[in-house]
């Protein structure tokens, strides 16, 4: 299956909070999108692997994702070194993105910017005919490099090169993420309070989207930085 756009996450509900609203309005936009998360987030304080896992899965069903695969790494302690590199590689490889969308470049959890310099690094390698891999039924892959990274922001506040309307599926969105029951404000949950199961963790959340939404006159935005200048044809092309 060959993607649009294949967006990579350090942790299950680092998509949902940084990117999903631009993700559904692609996917509403008749493009193929899929995830593949590094770790299943076996560190958090609440909630289980499985459980996370399964959260990810009825998420990915919220935004209409077409594929959503989690590469198992360590979470805490996966590296950016030639093993990690060649597992991101052969996905990258498999999927065939035109746009590859990744964690912040850097942020609170330390996680998320060695993600998006695995990201960086396996995007350009994947372009590499010398490095070789081979597919889940045993043959070789093509080089495949895609045409564009973006890294979404999270936590910390980074200034945006590009912010996008996500206004109209700004519901969809929050569905995404309370899909992730255990991760987030539930009041009958009885599982330790963290640093974002808190409700006024989520009113950030919304108070960021509508800061950056401000920025470019609409309700709702989410804001990517990019690794390379952006190519417009045409002015009208930007709003």
């Amino acid at each position: 299956m060959k993607l649009d756009i294949l967006a990579f996450a350090s942790h299950p509900d680092d998509i949902e909070l940084g990117c999903a609203g631009t993700l559904i309005a692609h996917v509403a936009a008749g493009k193929k999108v899929g995830i593949v998360d590094l770790t299943e987030g076996e560190l958090g304080t609440r909630g289980t692997p499985e459980i996370r896992l399964q959260e990810a899965s009825d998420a990915a069903n919220v935004m209409g994702i077409a594929v959503r695969e989690n590469l198992g790494f360590a979470d805490g302690f996966f590296q950016n070194d030639r093993v990690h590199q060649l597992q991101v590689i052969q996905k990258i490889r498999q999927y065939q993105p035109e746009i590859v969308i990744a964690n912040a470049i850097y942020d609170r959890h330390p996680d998320h910017g060695r993600g998006a310099e695995l990201l960086t690094e396996s995007c350009f390698k994947a372009g590499l005919k010398m490095i070789r891999t081979i597919d889940e039924q045993g043959e070789a892959q093509e080089a495949w490099r895609p045409r564009v990274v973006y890294h979404y922001i999270q936590d910390r506040l980074i200034t945006p090169d590009i912010v996008v309307d996500v206004t109209p599926y700004w519901e969809k969105k929050m569905e995404a993420i309370r899909a992730f029951r255990s991760q987030f404000y539930n009041p009958d949950s009885t599982s330790p309070n963290t640093y974002i199961s808190s409700p006024e963790f989520l009113d950030f959340v919304e108070a960021r989207a509508k800061e950056l939404g401000h920025a470019i006159g609409v309700t709702y935005g989410e804001g990517f930085t990019k690794e390379r200048y952006i190519g417009v044809r045409n002015l009208f092309d930007l709003v």
